[in-house]
């Protein structure tokens, strides 16, 4: 099972796991609220008058779309405004959009995922005009004006490579396929951690690395993995650390019937992949994850505190879960919301919140 230093045991016998750390990127300041913060809702917010603007470099998948609702649902409650660009996982059109969104001078800027090189002069100019910003897997540094939001995802990787490691039964050898694209945050992250586990167990072997993001993710990589499985008939595993590669490389598994054969391991959870991992005779056994959802509320009430002067620090990490497909069929979970009933640290609502917030609700 996963290492007890890692993980700390919640609910339902341990089999779905909480992960926390201690572990900040360089020179970061943790988030908090304020004691001085007040329990009087700020006037620009009571007469509905805050506007952020919302710049997300990906929309397509539940992980986008479970985050967006969350963000939606949190902006209703604090009766804020507001403006959605969606770059379509355009880099070039995210970075013009960040510019256009400063010009309207928002009272602040939340940018979900992208590239800080692409995003560094739009970002710039939020500074320069004022306007504080919070990121969720953008490559840049958290600073003053900067609060950068993300999730574990060191231990997020190792809770999923130790639930394989158990599941080899002890296997010094063993061909894996892996599934990675460089240049994503969460991704290149969750990669560092791959690799010291393929240092620290020799014998396992990375026989093919594939992958793609698009806006069709989980086909193509499907459409990769079954080329990859019949050019090597001695895999027992595929590591695939994001749900839409996790999707794909499970619909490969089934159509080539390697169930008995070939396990997925992955990241994120959503409804429709909790009907994947719980189907009859699926191969993705574990995913480590938050729920996204929660992570958008998490993220709009960051902006809504720092926009009210409420917030201390410029970084936060959510914290995930381990969750074992055992578990999920024996509690007979088929949606987010029974999960997070069984779970209840799977939603955060006091993260991040300042005293007047829920005046507002």
């Amino acid at each position: 099972m996963v290492t007890s230093k890692l993980l700390k045991a919640i609910a339902l016998a341990g089999a779905m796991t909480v992960l926390s750390s201690a572990a900040y990127a360089d020179d970061p300041v943790p988030v908090t609220i304020s004691p001085k913060a007040s329990a009087t809702v700020p006037e620009k917010f009571a007469k509905g008058e805050v506007r952020i603007a919302v710049v997300r470099q990906l929309n397509t998948g539940d992980v986008y779309q479970n985050w967006i609702a969350g963000v939606q649902a949190e902006a209703k409650k604090l009766h804020i405004k507001l403006d959605v660009y969606n770059a379509d996982g355009d880099n070039a059109k995210q970075a013009l959009f960040l510019k256009q969104a400063v010009a309207t001078k928002p009272d602040a800027i939340v940018i979900g995922w992208g590239f800080g090189d692409s995003l560094k002069p739009g970002i710039d100019a939020a500074k320069a005009a004022g306007i504080p910003i919070v990121t969720y897997y953008v490559q840049v540094a958290p600073s003053d004006q900067v609060v950068t939001v993300d999730q574990d995802d060191n231990l997020m990787m190792q809770g999923i490579l130790d639930k394989m490691k158990a599941d080899l039964g002890g296997a010094e050898q063993a061909d894996i396929i892996y599934v990675y694209v460089p240049g994503y945050q969460a991704l290149d992250l969750r990669d560092k951690v791959w690799k010291k586990f393929l240092t620290a167990n020799p014998g396992i072997k990375t026989v093919a690395t594939i992958g793609v993001v698009n806006s069709n993710t989980a086909a193509q990589t499907a459409d990769q993995a079954k080329a990859a499985l019949s050019a090597n008939p001695n895999v027992k595993a595929i590591v695939a650390p994001y749900d839409e590669f996790t999707k794909g490389a499970t619909l490969a598994v089934e159509e080539l019937k390697l169930q008995n054969k070939v396990k997925t391991y992955g990241m994120d959870i959503s409804t429709a992949d909790i009907a994947v991992m719980t189907k009859e005779g699926s191969p993705w056994v574990v995913t480590a994850t938050t729920d996204q959802s929660n992570v958008g509320s998490v993220v709009l009430r960051t902006a809504a505190a720092k926009i009210a002067g409420d917030l201390v620090g410029n970084t936060l990490s959510v914290l995930p879960l381990v969750v074992v497909q055992d578990q999920l069929r024996s509690a007979g979970i088929k949606n987010v919301e029974q999960l997070g009933q069984k779970l209840p640290g799977l939603v955060t609502p006091d993260v991040s919140k300042s005293p007047w917030m829920d005046a507002l609700k």
